[in-house]
């Protein structure tokens, strides 16, 4: 069976990803495909968290173990069958890609294909630039305190994004083009 996967970021919006991948191939060969297809550095610390319908994280899917105390069970990526975890289309995960602020991908599984297989993992649609895979925050603080003391931008509660993901980001990919 194959999956077909749709990655949007809540950063860049005119980014999206679609992959297709072996539903029986591990969260490793995902991340790694994600990454070939973003160019991000495969060794940085990433995890995967399935979500429930509105992207509250449940389960976490990581690289490594870190040693945690808790009673939970740790599943690593390199261990961790796609197929075991991914059973419906419609299916929501978290890549997050930089641990240092959070920062993450919104993946949803959209169609499943049974009868076929992939040898291979493939980066099918590829949209738009993806965010830098960690932040400079040297620059980043400077670039916030110039503007706002330009009196430029509004530094509240919302300033860093939001914790939620608009609906329809999702749906409306169908329809959009995109520039390149």
């Amino acid at each position: 069976m194959i999956f077909n996967f749709r990655i949007v970021s809540d950063e860049v919006d005119n980014f999206r990803r679609e992959i297709q991948i072996d539903a029986d191939m591990t969260f490793l060969d995902l991340k790694n495909i994600i990454c070939d297809s973003v160019g991000y550095d495969k060794n940085q610390m990433s995890s995967f968290f399935l979500c429930d319908s509105n992207w509250e994280k449940e389960q976490e899917i990581t690289m490594e173990d870190m040693g945690s105390d808790s009673d939970q069970d740790v599943y690593l990526m390199e261990d961790t069958i796609l197929s075991d975890f991914i059973e419906d289309e419609g299916q929501r995960l978290l890549f997050t890609f930089d641990y240092m602020t959070d920062r993450s991908f919104f993946i949803e599984m959209r169609e499943m294909v049974t009868g076929k297989s992939l040898k291979d993992p493939l980066c099918t649609l590829s949209k738009g630039n993806p965010p830098s895979q960690t932040v400079d925050f040297e620059a980043f603080d400077a670039a916030v305190d110039a503007k706002a003391a330009a009196g430029a931008i509004d530094i509240d509660e919302d300033f860093y994004g939001s914790d939620g993901y608009n609906e329809d980001e999702f749906e409306g990919f169908d329809e959009m083009t995109f520039d390149e």
